[in-house]
């Protein structure tokens, strides 16, 4: 989701060991043990409604969490056993949506912009003398710039967010590959033994790499596995 300022961890995806207590109230306690934040459960998966069974089970939220009705049915919930959510159409979704929206990015901006430096650049140089460059100063330097600029006057279908611009200059590949695997893991993740997994910084790369390593864990997970995506506060 487009941003108006950098956030390091929007969503944070638990996993839950079969048998644990997986519902809202342990996934918010596991974010906060780890990560010290509050959040809320965001229904950001699509539920699996098989050929025969799921003309029943799609009435009923049974193995789901925070899940949520469209015609009646149930079609999108923030959690719950694996067996019963769609993955596979969650990240066809994202990919689908980031595709749409880097081609549209690179017809109105790149095709109109010079090539920007990126947040990360600024963030770097505040990083190595915050007396000389203020984080203030940092972000009014990397927003001036024409590219950044015209991100943040478009309208139109796309919304572009400026913090995204390494990834949408390294091409549309690489900027679905980063939407779709954030749409199964999110921005950190804490494993069913009690791990967390997060970008060791904030460049490109350093999440890249986090996707990487949290898809892996992700599909290592058995059907009977639970998982829950928060939305921090």
């Amino acid at each position: 989701m487009p941003t108006s300022t950098p956030i390091t961890v929007s969503v944070v995806t638990v996993c839950f060991a079969p048998g644990e207590s997986a519902d809202w109230f342990t996934a918010s306690e596991k974010v906060d043990e780890h990560l010290g934040a509050n959040g809320t459960p965001q229904r950001r998966y699509r539920i699996r409604h098989r050929r025969l069974v799921g003309a029943f089970t799609r009435w009923f939220g049974y193995q789901l969490v925070d899940a949520a009705r469209r015609f009646g049915s149930f079609m999108f919930a923030a959690g719950g056993r694996i067996s019963r959510l769609d993955l596979t159409a969650t990240v066809t979704q994202a990919n689908n949506d980031a595709i749409a929206r880097h081609r549209a990015w690179k017809h109105h901006i790149a095709a109109t912009t010079p090539v920007a430096r990126t947040w990360e650049f600024f963030l770097a140089q505040h990083h190595a003398d915050p007396k000389k460059i203020s984080w203030e100063e940092a972000r009014r330097r990397f927003e001036s710039q024409q590219r950044v600029l015209a991100m943040l006057a478009h309208t139109g279908v796309h919304t572009f967010d400026p913090y995204e611009l390494e990834a949408y200059q390294a091409g549309e590949n690489t900027y679905a590959a980063l939407h779709w695997r954030m749409a199964l893991v999110g921005d950190a993740l804490i494993t069913a033994e009690g791990k967390l997994l997060q970008p060791s910084g904030p460049n490109l790369a350093d999440r890249l790499r986090y996707l990487r390593d949290a898809c892996a864990y992700v599909r290592g997970l058995r059907r009977n596995h639970y998982v829950c995506a928060v939305a921090i506060n």
